[in-house]
């Protein structure tokens, strides 16, 4: 399974991954909470809570935590939802589109088949402005989410 990290202009930072699972079960994996919480951030982190209403202005709320008692708390909104297609979500803005005080990203989830019968995937985020990209890509944006995309696929998998 090949990876592909690419950055785009404006300030997008992508991924591109083909999983053997079928489009249906990936599309499971983003959007049932509890499948979402065993692949979305790379170990040893792990996504303790996931509060998912996936709808345009539905919910897309997270908890990571990590060691050393690390807590990251994520609040976003679905933007756009194209069943087994498309997802696009921000944190720009939490349920019922209000205005969050602070904006980091904004995530799209493309998914296409691939001719064997596996799912092509492209992952990625938008950003306001190079800062914001370049303090993602310091957090550890490609390997973390390479890593997050093999968990994926590892559970894809034995869906």
């Amino acid at each position: 399974m090949t990876v592909t990290f690419t950055q785009e202009p404006p300030f997008t930072l992508k991924i591109e991954r083909t999983l053997k699972a079928s489009r249906a079960t990936v599309w499971r994996c983003w959007t049932e909470p509890d499948l979402f919480r065993q692949w979305f951030c790379p170990k040893p982190w792990q996504v303790t809570s996931a509060d998912l209403d996936v709808r345009p202005g539905g919910r897309m709320n997270s908890v990571m935590e990590g060691p050393d008692s690390a807590h990251f708390e994520n609040t976003g909104m679905f933007l756009e939802v194209i069943p087994q297609q498309k997802l696009v979500f921000t944190d720009a803005y939490s349920e019922s589109y209000i205005p969050a005080p602070q904006h980091f990203m904004t995530g799209f989830v493309e998914l296409s088949d691939t001719a064997s019968g596996g799912t092509q995937m492209i992952w990625g985020a938008r950003h306001p402005d190079e800062e914001k990209m370049n303090q993602h890509l310091e957090m550890g944006f490609e390997d973390g989410w390479k890593a997050a995309s093999q968990q994926l696929a590892d559970l894809a998998e034995q869906l």
